[in-house]
């Protein structure tokens, strides 16, 4: 047995002495431990050193090692973690500023922020009469596939594309778990990934908790430059670029159709994969929605993330991942490491709710919705605050990009927002490096009515304005 393991087999030994003692009762010696264990003398000093350290016991030199006293602990006071500060050095974990679930707002607060629909906007009749259905079905309760549910998996290579088969798609538990693990799976600790800036923050924060390295590429209206990507993969050496071709969050820009050939092509060339974050190709507003990159590529360069969340409800944590080659034979071993299979009662309700008319009916009311919201939160813009520039007018998504005039500074016009009333994102957590200029995000999918929007910009008039004069 090691000399740490031998210190830790007496450490539990003597916790086990002390809980049995009064304090001021003496432990036995280092002689005694020593003879009646059958350890080294150094074990048993590393072991009273870790028990004093702790406060169970204290030495008296000449004398012995005693318990310690044990303070009454009154139910007013504060625990005290300071110790897991060193239990945890070298774990470091960086967050960031993720695009998740935040707190509940403050009533009166229009919600013009973060990344999910309003519940009137949500499927609830149709999501509750699946998940009663699927609770009825034959084995709902057993134990699911690792890779899904077959019908579930057709449903989604039927979505990619003639050129995807069920045995390419891994179901997941939503977006952002498949994202971290992702990361996990295609780069090493350290490694640099090339990211679209602007990007989603949640990306960001999942790439540096995995030990990458965020790299900005810049984009233009057309999107991500390719030019500059064949530039940042030689510089960087990277292998692996992370993108959301269709509505990006939060620019709400399409991948334009000569690019779209073109940033594949780079990647490969690269010998790099292509993270193809497809998170919102529910979210069109009426147009056309191009196919996805992963459609047209047969070499295994992309990697499809998808959901059904962002379309439904933030409790439908269902995705997929679609990847062809080792990749996916990676990921199969992942799942078995993290957490088996995704829950078998929510795919079973997943299938039920895709399948109905119901779905259909629901994402084509949806399109109808965001369109108009999107119109009326730009409509209003234009005539409260013409001199905020929203980037453009996007044909999909749930967010207007904006950026702010000279002299506006984003995160204290959010702070000014939300005191006023009216929670929004400030641009600076969605870019991986430096900020080019003052942007928000702001949301027309989270309120409950689009006459919230109308008044969320009035009150945005009155944070500009509380700036302008601070």
């Amino acid at each position: 047995m090691s000399e740490s393991s031998s210190t830790e087999a007496l450490v539990w030994i003597l916790r086990t002495e002390i809980a049995r003692l009064a304090p001021g009762d003496r432990l036995p010696s280092s002689r005694e431990l020593t003879g009646r264990h059958g350890v080294s003398p150094v074990t048993v000093s590393r072991a009273f050193a870790q028990l004093a350290a702790e406060g169970e016991v204290v030495t008296r030199p000449g004398s012995g090692t005693y318990v310690a006293p044990r303070r009454a602990r009154s139910a007013t006071d504060a625990p005290d973690t300071s110790w897991q500060a060193v239990a945890l050095a070298g774990r470091d974990f960086d967050p960031g500023a993720a695009d998740g679930l935040s707190d509940a707002l403050p009533t009166g607060v229009i919600a013009m922020a973060g990344g999910y629909l309003h519940p009137s906007l949500r499927p609830e009749r149709a999501l509750s009469a699946a998940l009663a259905r699927a609770a009825r079905r034959p084995g709902a309760w057993d134990r699911a596939p690792a890779a899904g549910l077959a019908p579930l998996r057709a449903i989604f290579a039927q979505a990619a594309g003639s050129a995807v088969g069920p045995e390419d798609v891994l179901v997941t538990g939503g977006g952002q778990g498949a994202l971290s693990m992702l990361f996990r799976a295609l780069a090493a600790p350290g490694s640099p990934v090339l990211v679209e800036s602007p990007t989603y923050p949640g990306a960001l924060a999942a790439a540096r908790a995995a030990g990458l390295r965020p790299v900005a590429v810049p984009m233009d209206d057309d999107g991500i430059r390719p030019d500059l990507l064949a530039d940042a993969f030689a510089v960087t050496g990277a292998r692996l670029l992370y993108c959301q071709p269709t509505f990006h969050n939060p620019t709400g820009t399409v991948l334009a159709p000569a690019r779209r050939r073109q940033v594949v092509d780079v990647a490969r060339a690269a010998g790099a994969f292509l993270v193809e974050d497809d998170f919102a190709r529910h979210l069109g507003h009426g147009g056309p929605v191009p196919l996805p990159l992963v459609a047209d590529d047969r070499d295994g360069t992309v990697v499809q993330l998808t959901s059904l969340t962002k379309p439904a409800s933030p409790s439908l944590r269902i995705g997929a991942v679609i990847a062809r080659g080792p990749v996916m034979r990676r990921l199969q071993g992942m799942r078995q490491v993290d957490d088996f299979f995704v829950a078998r009662p929510l795919q079973e309700a997943a299938v039920e709710l895709v399948s109905t008319p119901a779905w259909d009916r629901h994402l084509r009311a949806l399109s109808t919705h965001l369109r108009e919201r999107c119109a009326v939160l730009a409509g209003t813009m234009a005539r409260e605050l013409p001199d905020w520039t929203p980037t453009r007018i996007p044909e999909g998504g749930l967010h207007l990009w904006v950026q702010l005039p000279p002299g506006l500074e984003d995160s204290a016009v959010a702070d000014a927002a939300r005191a006023h009333g009216v929670a929004v994102n400030a641009g600076a957590r969605f870019f991986p490096a430096e900020q080019p200029g003052a942007c928000l995000r702001l949301g027309f999918a989270a309120s409950e009515d689009p006459a919230d929007l109308a008044e969320g910009v009035r009150r945005l008039c009155e944070a500009a304005r509380a700036c302008a004069t601070a």
